[in-house]
């Protein structure tokens, strides 16, 4: 059979469409009419504006043989994923295999949780093997008789006479109450996304009296006189953060402020000498360049990114400044960053804090960076921006922000009492009567953590510091001579409901509760608090981000896996567990790179930093990033890890499927089917970052 004739009307269709995407061809531009060898099968095509302004309104049409290539072309790619499914599967189950093999080194002692949920699993399996070989005898027809002679059935009989008894009642009224509460949070969660409507509906928006931006005051319009600029100190906190300093330095110093009215310090808690030494020169090199840049080094460590911020603030030239803006070492501020913010405090005295929204330039790295910003969008958009429309309080994100100097000494300073100092100080500022602003519009551009470890000490972290947070200053907020409305806004919502009550009730409900239900059938769990409310409140998560559909029951399963780490985490700060003042700097990779700082000086060509920012991009060179790379490359091997509770709980969901199944409980087996694969996919550290 001769070969098929190559179709040079579609050829020249896809490249045209490649062309129009790249930018690089207008619609108005003339292109040359292609034949192929054989004229029979090639159809001139030509390309120009249409000639109507209805068809100017419409794309232009495809021929059936078009449409034909490119539907094959999809079923083609479509067959193509198909097929390698089962390779795929075959690598998956290799490597899980083979960090199972090799799990064994570097086991740490086993903490009490996983000591609790390794007791369920024994009891799971025990129970699962009894309902098996009860299934298989039919006593799920007809339940056995206390009087029989046979062992099993004697033993299945009284098993069945005491989880009717003692064990279903006390399941089945911690089932409801953990409903009740999934009720309260789902509640509360459409309550600020329908305020988010309302929000947009209305066009609701800080608004600033003066616009640094055009450099010309709104009521007046003259030009602003340098002076008339207040003074701010910008920090940038860090810990051995080699992969990231050099960009984050150089977008605080090329901030279009006016040079003599802002002073940034460098805060470095480094332990590496080799990392002191490059930020050390990074600054020099700014210095250099007439950037008024300050790097300072503590010896010992106390208190953390808390005890760095309260040496920093010190300082007897701190005196001199108004504002402070706080950078971690992965933040990439716009250089209009200032000039968005700063003009929020004008007219408004009781302001303390203007609070920027976070971007990321790897949320579409992986799964796990998928799903981390699909959270931190609803964070955003939804808590915070509701929040301060409506409450003028939120927590303080702990970085792209900008506090007043003297809101912080009035409400006590950075205190070292937890790993939060961030919600702390936010906390303290807002029982003194301070208001906060939040800035949905302007953007600091950061980065994501790409691996699961990482992920996983950031969120213990973020959920053990708000337990020691509330255990401590509880008194503080009763005593507090602000409304009724405030403190019962701070205990019961932003602590109580949002802090201890989610996560509580999504491990216990689904990781607990819900299996149980499955050996205890006298305790029911409805459908529709599985499946139908958790699915809603999905929907609704997702809704700031709507690019994440697609991604929204990973998200859901992803959901109720990190419950364990967050309810750990809870439990560790509530009761002052040894792991709750655990402070572990988040890994960055340097996503973030310098040709973001490129294109920000690219757009203001009058900047006069531009030049600096190419010759710190290249002077810091190749000497240096060569000299990295031969550090990495000499350090040990980074291997992903296993992770034992998680690892743990999948066995549990995955027998107590098994046991729905005997039962024919459709719903209640999937969800513990695809819930007990998520535990083993994150237990196997499956998910993010793949080292090993």
């Amino acid at each position: 059979m001769p070969p098929r004739p190559p179709n040079y009307e579609f050829q020249e269709w896809w490249n045209k469409e490649r062309l129009k995407a790249q930018g690089l061809l207008s619609p108005s531009t003339p292109q040359p009419s292609t034949a192929g060898d054989d004229a029979s099968d090639s159809v001139a095509i030509e390309v120009g504006t249409p000639t109507t302004p209805a068809a100017a309104g419409k794309s232009r049409g495809r021929s059936p043989r078009q449409l034909s290539w490119l539907l094959l072309l999809r079923l083609h790619s479509s067959a193509s994923l198909l097929a390698s499914l089962p390779s795929r599967l075959v690598v998956l189950l290799r490597t899980a295999g083979r960090r199972i093999y090799t799990s064994n080194s570097r086991t740490a002692p086993a903490s009490r949780l996983y000591r609790l949920i390794r007791a369920f699993l024994v009891v799971a399996i025990l129970l699962l093997v009894l309902e098996l070989a009860a299934y298989f005898k039919g006593w799920h027809f007809s339940p056995p008789s206390y009087a029989s002679a046979e062992a099993l059935e004697f033993i299945y009989a009284n098993w069945l006479m005491i989880r009717v008894t003692y064990l279903a009642p006390p399941v089945q009224t911690l089932a409801n109450i953990c409903t009740v509460l999934f009720l309260i949070q789902s509640v509360d969660r459409v309550v600020l996304t329908l305020g988010c409507f309302y929000i947009r509906l209305r066009g609701l928006k800080p608004v600033a009296q003066i616009d640094y931006g055009n450099q010309r005051e709104l009521d007046g319009g003259n030009a602003i006189d340098v002076d008339e600029y207040p003074k701010v100190l910008l920090q940038i906190p860090m810990c051995n953060e080699r992969e990231v300093y050099q960009q984050s330095i150089a977008a605080v110093c090329a901030q279009d402020w006016p040079r003599e009215r802002m002073l940034v310090q460098i805060l470095d808690d480094s332990d590496d000498v080799e990392v002191q030494h490059l930020i050390n020169s990074e600054v020099q090199k700014w210095q250099q360049k007439g950037v008024y840049i300050i790097y300072r080094h503590r010896l010992i460590r106390t208190g953390y990114k808390a005890g760095n911020l309260k040496s920093a603030m010190s300082c007897d030239y701190v005196k001199d400044y108004e504002f402070v803006a706080i950078f971690d070492a992965d933040f990439q501020p716009a250089p209009d960053f200032l000039k968005k913010t700063i003009p929020h405090f004008k007219g408004n005295a009781d302001v303390a804090l203007v609070q920027a929204r976070w971007a990321f330039v790897n949320k579409d790295e992986n799964l796990l960076t998928r799903l981390q910003n699909v959270n931190l969008s609803f964070h955003f958009e939804v808590e915070q921006q509701v929040s301060g429309i409506f409450l003028n309080f939120f927590g303080f994100n702990g970085t792209a922000g900008v506090w007043r100097i003297k809101a912080l000494e009035e409400s006590g300073g950075w205190l070292e009492r937890t790993t939060v100092e961030d919600m702390d100080i936010a906390v303290r500022a807002h029982l003194c009567g301070w208001k906060f602003i939040f800035l949905n519009d302007v953007k600091c551009l950061c980065e994501l953590p790409e691996s699961y470890e990482a992920y996983k000490k950031q969120q213990h972290r973020w959920h053990s510091g708000p337990m020691q947070l509330f255990r401590l200053c509880f008194s503080d907020i009763l005593l507090a001579k602000v409304s009724f409305f405030k403190k019962a806004n701070l205990i019961f919502l932003f602590f109580l409901l949002r802090k201890l009550i989610l996560p509580f009730y999504s491990f216990t409900l689904f990781c607990i509760i819900l299996p149980l239900t499955m050996f205890l059938p006298e305790a029911h769990l409805s459908a529709w608090v599985v499946c139908y409310v958790p699915g809603i409140m999905s929907v609704i998560s997702i809704l700031p981000a709507p690019r994440s559909f697609p991604f929204i029951v990973p998200y859901l399963l992803f959901e109720n896996t990190m419950s364990v780490t967050k309810f750990n985490a809870m439990i560790s700060g509530l009761f002052k567990f040894g792991s709750s003042y655990e402070w572990i700097v988040t890994k960055k990779l340097g996503r973030s790179s310098e040709a973001n700082l490129v294109a920000y000086a690219k757009n203001d060509p009058e900047q006069s930093v531009e030049s600096n920012i190419h010759r710190a991009s290249s002077e810091s060179g190749l000497a240096e990033l060569n000299k990295l790379d031969l550090t990495n490359k000499a350090q040990k091997a980074k291997m992903n890890r296993i992770y034992r509770k998680e690892l743990a709980l999948a066995i549990i969901l995955l027998t107590a499927s098994v046991r729905s199944l005997l039962s024919a409980q459709g719903i209640h087996f999937y969800f513990l089917l695809f819930q007990g694969i998520s535990f083993l996919a994150v237990g196997l550290d499956l998910i993010g970052e793949q080292v090993s």
